[in-house]
């Protein structure tokens, strides 16, 4: 899919060269096919170092050489390199765009006619192979080009293809999500050292029990509620504890703050 592509990544930073590792453990691309820019010198000769890539110091000549460009910058520093990179775009190439809370109507506005746009909205666990990005297509993208954009999220997670007016939805969920997990960890470890447990045992246990939680609902082919129900016998220690959870309105309360993130990056997204 994308054998012979060139790929460009304007931003070196964390998700950028996590996405340049996935790229090329991957084999999608060779690292020869692959440019980096980024304001800092010293980013660009650890990533020159590090993966083998090409290093430009001007955003416009990764534009020039490549024929998808990820936009890896954060949203505030958008417009500043859209306008430096305008006059050297082509239709022909493919803009995918990392940075949250960027309409893909923004992008098209500062391009030329035509702009074939792919809004991502990918989150931290990337840096592990583990993430969980969304994918939504502005007015000229094809499927063609959805396609290739998801195979380059799949390197370094899961990848999934939505309606652009749920990006806040996804935003709210998946992207601010990882902190709800560390937050439910953070307190799970507590919980341990508060009954006598180690800090060290009781982090190992809660974030593994997580962990393995979430890879049965990801395996398997069972509801989550099905999976709960598998673990709680009646009058046992489970659903004592769940007793005390749905007391303390623990569902309602992350339910209440997706949508709280999620209102948050509408608001945001609008002043662009």
């Amino acid at each position: 899919m994308l054998k012979g592509k060139k790929v460009g990544i304007i931003g070196g930073g964390k998700m950028g060269s996590v996405l340049i590792g996935g790229i090329i453990s991957r084999n999608l691309i060779p690292a020869s096919h692959i440019t980096v820019s980024d304001a800092v010198t010293e980013r660009l000769d650890d990533l020159k170092k590090t993966y083998g890539v090409h290093a430009a110091g001007d955003n416009s000549k990764v534009v020039k050489s490549s024929d998808i460009i990820i936009l890896a910058v954060k949203p505030q520093n958008m417009a500043e390199v859209l306008e430096g990179i305008s006059s050297t775009f082509h239709q022909s190439k493919l803009i995918i765009s990392i940075a949250a809370g960027i309409p893909t109507k923004f992008i098209e506005g500062y391009l030329k006619k035509g702009a074939r746009v792919i809004r991502v909205m990918p989150n931290t666990p990337a840096l592990i192979g583990e993430g969980a990005a969304a994918l939504a297509r502005g007015a000229n993208a094809t499927d063609d080009d959805l396609d290739a954009a998801l195979h380059i999220f799949e390197s370094v997670g899961i990848a999934v293809s939505v309606r652009e007016e749920l990006m806040d939805a996804v935003t709210g969920l998946s992207g601010s999500g990882p902190a709800y997990g560390f937050l439910m960890i953070e307190a799970l470890t507590d919980a341990g050292v508060y009954l006598g447990l180690s800090r060290d045992i009781a982090l190992k246990l809660s974030a593994q029990t997580i962990m393995g939680a979430a890879k049965l609902c990801l395996v398997g082919n069972k509801h989550p509620a099905e999976l709960k129900d598998m673990v709680t016998s009646p009058g046992g220690t489970t659903i004592a504890g769940l007793k005390v959870l749905e007391e303390g309105k623990l569902r309602a309360t992350l339910m209440a703050a997706v949508e709280a993130a999620a209102l948050r990056s509408r608001d945001l997204g609008s002043k662009k």
